[in-house]
């Protein structure tokens, strides 16, 4: 087998009396047949027109020749600095499988205006702009962030006398506005099955091109995912897929947090794709299934909450007697090809378990009405509640900042915290530049007591952010934001990479406060070192 699963103590109950039901209402062979009435009467038109990827690994078969020879010609010409333009599933995916096989590939997933900057630069070794060529993936051919990268690169290039059109690789799905500018402009494309949502897209157009572009075995990655196909399409109590949705969305009550801990495994970043995927999939009409990446040592670990339900990414897990000491957890392990398709199906599966539509997002679009909004009003920002070490502090409750300080304002943003919360941490800043920013994630579970998510902004915008609308009402939020002076202009836009990642992050706080009643503390940050410090000082 090419995935192995390893369960014991109550989770092992779970299955036992989940497992049965599952298998004799043949759901795995019906997902495989393309049922798109598995979800109920309202989820069938869009189920109708996303179950492709059950089908992605044959579809994408014919795709390989043509990125094969894109690459040779690419490496021929000296370009060999591969950056991808994509939020969401068009750039998680492509993440993971590209660290996984030790490829560089630079990822543009933010409007953060430095990180866009260095992607355009890059470094002396990879041969910076000279060598570069970067591809633009958008299903929809519409995603701001993404527009407004490609519209960045596009005057980088002509500014150092580069054709664009010989540096730009399209990736989009057919009949998309994307596609048309993108042919005009003469730039190669590849069309995607339009029949795959976004967050299902890994072994598709969205996430070879760029990985195979870059110099990764797809033809592996997609004999790793074909080896699986026949386990997970079968009505059997082995089929790896049944047991992981069992595992993650049965029993009563359901333990709605899932820990997410990479243990010796040797793929790299797979739990940022299962958050997507899980959140965005199942977050909606208040119930759903929360992803939190950690790490082996996190609070969360040492003093396990009741809702939080540990799945452990192992290098083996059919030597289960080796990790007796983890009682209670998900253990499992497989290639990344196998990981890709069990936790797809898993995922579908589990969103019939909760009465909900998996393929649909009907959160995702509100903070991005928001931020519109704010771009084209251009409010005068509030002024900040109280400035303490360089962090001013803003609050959707006058009552959060009362204290005066930001010890205090975290310990009243925790009270607020129901017992089955959780605390989502939300950087909307460089994530190169505050790359230690993430570790406050630690201390934050540690001093909350609770289930502690870290986000880089914009782009869990795509991933979680539907969990934090349309999920159970039980999240406090801290937004953590980059003030400084750095800028760069978006070509052909009336606004700038600073206002669009500074909108992005108000018109977040906003529907969170304003339309879902969640309470939200900003910060923000003027030097990355020094109030890093602060914060890491105040969430102690």
């Amino acid at each position: 087998m090419s995935f192995h699963l390893h369960l014991s103590g109550h989770v092992e109950d779970v299955v036992g009396q989940t497992l049965p039901g599952l298998v004799s209402s043949l759901i795995a062979s019906a997902i495989t047949a393309g049922d798109d009435t598995l979800w109920g009467p309202a989820a069938q038109p869009e189920a109708s027109r996303r179950l492709g990827w059950v089908q992605a690994v044959g579809v994408s078969r014919p795709l390989v020749p043509e990125i094969l020879a894109l690459r040779e010609d690419l490496v021929a010409r000296g370009t060999t600095r591969i950056v991808l333009a994509g939020m969401g599933g068009s750039s998680l995916a492509p993440e993971v499988i590209a660290n996984t096989a030790g490829v560089p590939l630079t990822i543009v997933d933010t409007t953060a205006p430095t990180q866009v900057l260095a992607a355009i630069d890059g470094d002396a070794e990879a041969g910076g702009l000279a060598q570069t060529v970067l591809v633009v993936s958008s299903k929809s051919g519409s995603t701001l962030e993404t527009d407004s990268a490609l519209r960045a690169f596009e005057a980088a290039f002509r500014d150092v006398g580069i054709d664009p059109s010989e540096r730009i690789v399209v990736v989009t799905d057919p009949g998309s506005p994307l596609e048309a500018a993108a042919r005009e402009a003469g730039y190669r494309v590849f069309t995607a099955d339009p029949t795959v949502g976004g967050r299902y897209s890994a072994l598709t157009a969205f996430g070879l091109v760029p990985t195979g572009l870059a110099g990764v075995d797809i033809v592996e990655l997609l004999d790793e995912a074909e080896a699986t196909l026949l386990e997970v399409a079968v009505d059997d109590p082995g089929n790896p897929a049944l047991v992981l949705a069992a595992a993650v969305a049965g029993g009563d009550p359901r333990r709605d947090k899932l820990g997410l801990i990479e243990d010796g495994t040797h793929i790299k970043g797979l739990p940022a794709w299962i958050e997507q995927l899980l959140a965005e999939s199942t977050g909606k009409q208040g119930t759903g299934i929360l992803p939190v990446p950690m790490l082996a040592v996190s609070p969360e670990v040492e003093d396990r909450p009741a809702d939080l339900q540990i799945v452990r990414l192992v290098g083996d897990a059919s030597t289960f007697h080796l990790f007796e000491h983890h009682h209670g957890e998900i253990v499992l392990s497989g290639s990344l090809g196998a990981q890709f398709v069990v936790w797809e199906y898993a995922t579908a599966i589990a969103g019939r378990m909760l009465g909900i539509d998996p393929f649909d997002q009907p959160d995702v679009e509100s903070a991005k009405i928001a931020a519109r909004g704010l771009l084209d009003a251009r409010p005068v920002p509030t002024e900040p509640a109280f400035t303490a070490h360089g962090v001013a502090v803003r609050a959707s409750d006058p009552s959060l900042v009362a204290s005066g300080t930001l010890a205090g304002v975290l310990d009243d943003l925790w009270s607020r915290l129901p017992a089955d919360g959780y605390v989502a941490i939300q950087a909307y800043v460089d994530r190169h530049e505050y790359t230690q920013l993430a570790g406050i994630r630690e201390l934050v579970a540690a001093d909350s007591g609770r289930p502690t998510t870290f986000g880089w902004g914009p782009r869990f915008l795509h991933s979680t952010g539907q969990y934090h609308k349309g999920g159970p009402a039980n999240g406090v939020f801290l937004q953590i934001i980059d003030g400084g002076e750095s800028d760069l202009e978006i070509p052909g836009r009336p606004f700038t990479f600073g206002e669009l990642i500074r909108a992005q992050a108000a018109g977040d706080a906003e529907v969170l406060a304003h339309a879902h009643g969640r309470p939200v503390v900003t910060l923000t940050l003027t030097d990355p070192q020094v109030d890093v410090m602060s914060l890491f000082e105040a969430a102690q």
